[in-house]
């Protein structure tokens, strides 16, 4: 079979994504995957990875929206649409689909580790570890899936340059950034090619390490800001903010419509949940999340491209007023990723474990309390919502803070993809020059383009009155 159009897992050579590699496989040695992807070269030229027109049969962009819309709560919809409208990046968030369509009209190499499937430059971000240090790494994985490595690069430099316009960057500076990005990965991903498997599973930027890398001192200065707020972002400095104490009981705040109360049968539905979801923790982490009662729940809204799918919070209470916790329930579906490298093949048979497996198969270290259960026959996975987490303020930083973090974006990029499978294939692919560097350069600006024209075809249809919208919520 062509590797162009190679389906996911068959050129993944090292570890196989959906864990069917076993003991007694016999190994390809790294030297030949190398050259198996050097040799992928004749098939994908990598000048060539710069390349986008838009096929004559692309899907209209507000059509693929108004598709993505369905099986959400209606009654939201607006609040995403405004939330898509405020800007192109905003715009790119929330098509993570679209893009994939886009991507999957384009020559692969193939090589199919687990991706992201929505590494914009705005998921990265800080977290806490299980030891409570302030990492950082991705941190959205609701799309994640076995697919092209490239798709991920892809979205990740157009995302630096949609971001880079939206706050006033020249192009020069643009291409600065998205080049440093890219550079990034590669040299990052050659590095840990060379490390033994089980070695390179350990790469972590925490938040000393991740000082190291940068030289620019307004981002110093940001990172150190967005770490302090991240800090606080824990559930016990959450209660004064989500709760409220009516006659001695600690309620949640209704603020709708981004936080609403739920009905009592609803109520039972996600109790029953809840308890499906202790099932799938660690046994220390089990007897843990025991020890606290369900003391309230609500709806609330998150982001931009989960807006309107169903999202929960869970208010937790110990054996002391003081001693909570609150926990996520976001409903998962199918990844937009799925249908370009499965077709209609059913690979998951539940999409919160897909999103919790390859959530820990992209970290380094994850939310111990990452787990999944099924509500009402809808699929969800269940995380802290507040565990430390938070992220540098891009419009807090110029161009050369721009350019530093964007290149911890890369490394962050390509150690994921190293833990999963392929490092060796991707690293023969891309090589020791800068060809890949300046290609996807040129395909950001390119596609950076393209989103600006979908994000103007949007606001048309907005202002038509064909798509409803609900901006600044």
């Amino acid at each position: 079979m062509d590797p162009v159009n190679r389906p996911a897992g068959q050129l993944a050579l090292e570890n196989e994504p959906d864990g069917r590699a076993t003991l007694r496989a016999r190994q390809t040695p790294r030297s030949e995957r190398r050259k198996i992807g050097k040799g992928l070269r004749k098939r994908v030229a990598r000048s060539s990875l710069g390349d986008w027109t838009p096929p004559p049969n692309r899907r209209d962009p507000v059509d693929q929206v108004n598709t993505a819309h369905e099986g959400r709560l209606d009654w939201l919809v607006p609040i995403r649409v405004g939330r898509m409208v405020a800007s192109p990046y905003g715009f790119l968030r929330g098509t993570a689909g679209l893009m994939a369509e886009d991507m999957a009209q384009l020559p692969s190499t193939g090589i199919t580790p687990v991706i992201c499937g929505d590494a914009h430059v705005g998921n990265f971000g800080f977290y806490g570890s299980p030891e409570r240090e302030l990492v950082i790494d991705l941190n959205d994985f609701d799309e994640a899936h076995p697919g092209p490595w490239e798709w991920d690069l892809r979205r990740l430099a157009a995302s630096i340059w949609v971001a880079g316009r939206q706050n006033g960057l020249t192009e020069a500076q643009c291409e600065t950034a998205t080049t440093s990005c890219v550079s990034a990965y590669r040299l990052h991903l050659a590095k840990l090619s060379e490390r033994p498997l089980f070695d390179r599973s350990f790469d972590r930027v925490d938040l000393d390490g991740l000082t190291d890398h940068v030289t620019d001192p307004g981002l110093l200065a940001e990172i150190r800001r967005a770490a302090e707020r991240a800090r606080r972002r824990t559930s016990d400095h959450a209660v004064p903010r989500f709760t409220v104490e009516d006659h001695g009981r600690r309620q949640l705040v209704e603020n709708p419509p981004l936080t609403t109360r739920l009905t009592p049968q609803d109520t039972d539905f996600l109790l029953e949940g809840l308890d499906e979801y202790l099932e799938t923790l660690a046994p220390h982490w089990r007897r843990v999340v025991s020890g606290y009662n369900v003391i309230d729940v609500a709806h609330r809204v998150v982001g931009v491209g989960s807006v309107a799918l169903r999202a929960y919070v869970a208010l937790c209470e110990g054996s002391i007023p003081d001693d909570v916790i609150f926990l996520q329930l976001k409903q998962a579906r199918r990844s937009v990723v799925a249908p370009f490298v499965h077709g209609d093949s059913a690979w998951h048979d539940h999409q919160g474990r897909r999103v919790a497996e390859y959530q820990q198969a992209l970290q380094t270290v994850s939310d111990p309390l990452l787990g999944w259960c099924t509500v009402d026959d809808r699929q969800y996975y269940v995380r802290q919502f507040r565990n430390m987490k938070g992220s540098v303020d891009l419009n807090n930083i110029d161009a050369a803070a721009l350019t530093d973090y964007v290149a911890i974006c890369g490394r962050l990029l390509a150690k994921g993809h190293a833990r999963t499978s392929g490092a060796s294939l991707i690293s023969g692919y891309l090589g020791t020059s800068d060809t890949v560097d300046t290609a996807l350069t040129r395909f950001a600006r390119l596609y950076a383009d393209q989103t600006e024209r979908d994000h103007d075809a949007l606001c048309r249809a907005v202002s038509a009155g064909t798509i409803a919208a609900e901006p600044g919520i």
